[in-house]
């Protein structure tokens, strides 16, 4: 059986982690969460002192710098230049200078050629904002996965307040909405569904039955 390479794209709060970890493992997949790759290197940036909107350092930042992913999909470790740093960049303030950085043109040719030399022999589950529309175009499976601003603000505010930080319900509408503003208006591979993607919305499923959906069609593929 052919190992596909299956592209996930949505906003933030979708569920596209959560789900592609679940569909990943499902089919005995590599995992790969192409927003933990843009988090950690906005958290070495931060770390570093440079100002997110030199472009030229963090362009060479982005090519200098090796970033890993290891583990199974349900416990997924990242790296950076040998640092494990996992639970460091899952705040709001790596989140926003991961989503400013992103929109660099250098730093998004740098991270999309290291995502094309990981997935390029298949048998991945590759999630983020332009899988299907830039990294891998010619994806055997393309999924675009949706859900209302209410119920993706309500995600990341109940994700921040699992993780021990104390955010307002309004602060994570805030930081979606202007996740969304950003991720839609940078100028280099904004996000956009792919003409060929399916459409889901998981408003009102669970992870479970999104991930159904998603093998159903997977299925008619292979």
């Amino acid at each position: 059986m052919k190992k596909l390479i299956i592209a996930i794209d949505g906003p933030a709060g979708a569920g596209k982690s959560t789900v592609g970890r679940q569909l990943a493992r499902e089919l005995g997949y590599t995992y790969i969460d192409t927003g933990a790759m843009y988090r950690a290197l906005a958290w070495k940036a931060l770390q570093s002192g440079i100002p997110l909107d030199d472009e030229a350092r963090l362009t060479r930042l982005a090519e200098t710098s090796r970033i890993t992913l290891t583990g199974r999909p349900d416990a997924l470790r990242v790296f950076i230049d040998g640092e494990d740093v996992t639970e460091a960049i899952r705040t709001l303030r790596v989140g926003e200078a991961a989503s400013r950085i992103s929109a660099i043109p250098g730093v998004r040719r740098a991270m999309v050629a290291e995502q094309r030399r990981i997935g390029r022999r298949g048998g991945v589950v590759m999630e983020g904002r332009d899988i299907g529309t830039r990294v891998f175009p010619d994806a055997d499976v393309k999924f675009y996965l949706d859900a209302d601003l209410e119920v993706r603000a309500r995600r990341r505010w109940e994700e921040e307040r699992a993780r021990g930080r104390r955010v307002s319900l309004e602060e994570a509408r805030r930081e979606i909405q202007a996740r969304d503003a950003r991720d839609r208006e940078r100028r280099d591979s904004p996000l956009r569904r792919a003409e060929d993607a399916i459409h889901i919305d998981s408003s009102t499923r669970t992870v479970q039955e999104v991930v159904n959906q998603m093998l159903a069609f997977i299925h008619q593929k292979n």
